[in-house]
């Protein structure tokens, strides 16, 4: 396995509510890229020979669709009621986003609904989105990072905004109407299995959200089929350090906190480059809190910021 030095990326600021956090610029650490030699199956972390599975046993459909219904259900309610996840009022939620990475006046230039509260850090600030471009944001929600990603692939891109929460595309969309943009849809989809052809997309984009699919590897699968040669993948997501029990995987499934299923950063990593991406560099990192966090759970969660490339043809 080689691993080299990425291109770093600002230090993140803490999001409004949270633990003061300090990115992997704040603590002097250079970013980190991911890759592994063509010739071994070993991966990011590979000493602990972490699985792209959940660690608890294989996942019957029946748990799946458990997992997606908890999920689906909470984010119902927060669709309707931000205040579940973020302190009530525009301002606060303002605040929440600059936090994560916004600018303040492209956050203020978006429909008020577009903002829910929710996210972990801001892809866009390193997709690197040009005009013309296909864009899918996986998990889209109210809509925000799709609706700032059609402003940047202008009239001649296209933006896709997916959500398996019927609540969360409703809002999507009469947010896109509220605004007037025209170069996007959005639609409902579970992000293991996405309605979008083979090989049509530029970039794809997530926001706290792969960390509560019940399968990350099918969405890393999903994403790379949709990916042109040469086409990239930005995330935020929340990742587990280290081990967590099955007992407390257990005691936190159907919680708001979504992270019962997370996994742990090598095998996520791993679950990437196993799809086939390359270049997979972790850009920064830093710890993630909230208030009411479990205990079991504080130094535990990382939010990373995730770039890789599909092949380009040979």
């Amino acid at each position: 396995m080689t691993v080299r030095p990425a291109h770093p990326m600002g230090a993140e600021r803490p999001q409004a509510g949270v633990q003061k956090a300090r990115s992997t610029a704040a603590k002097g650490r250079n970013a980190r890229a991911f890759s592994v030699d063509s010739a071994g199956d070993e991966g990011y972390g590979a000493a602990s020979s972490p699985s792209a599975s959940r660690p608890d046993e294989e996942l019957t459909m029946t748990n799946k669709e458990r997992a997606n219904r908890e999920t689906r259900n909470f984010y119902a309610r927060v669709a309707s009621d931000a205040s579940i996840v973020c302190p009530v009022g525009d301002e606060a939620l303002i605040a929440q986003a600059m936090a994560l990475g916004y600018a303040e006046e492209e956050i203020r230039r978006l429909p008020k609904g577009a903002l829910v509260g929710l996210g972990c850090g801001n892809p866009l600030g390193f997709a690197e989105l040009k005009k013309g471009e296909t864009v899918i944001d996986l998990g889209c929600g109210g809509g925000r990072d799709a609706l700032l990603a059609s402003q940047r692939v202008g009239g001649k891109g296209r933006v896709i905004g997916l959500d398996m929460t019927p609540e969360m595309i409703e809002k999507a969309k009469a947010n896109a109407r509220e605004g007037n943009y025209r170069s996007i849809e959005f639609k409902l989809a579970e992000i293991e299995d996405l309605p979008v052809e083979d090989g049509a997309v530029d970039c794809i984009i997530s926001n706290c959200v792969i960390n509560h699919s019940p399968d990350p590897a099918a969405v890393f699968r999903e994403a790379y089929r949709l990916l042109k040669p040469g086409g990239r993948m930005a995330i935020s997501d929340l990742v587990i350090e280290g081990e967590l029990s099955q007992e407390v995987r257990r005691s936190l499934a159907g919680s708001s906190a979504c992270l019962a299923a997370s996994l742990e950063k090598h095998a996520y990593l791993n679950a990437i480059e196993r799809a086939g991406f390359q270049d997979i560099a972790v850009l920064a990192e830093h710890p993630f809190s909230w208030g009411g966090i479990d205990p079991r759970l504080v130094g535990k969660v990382t939010s990373v910021q995730v770039k890789a490339f599909r092949k380009m043809r040979s």
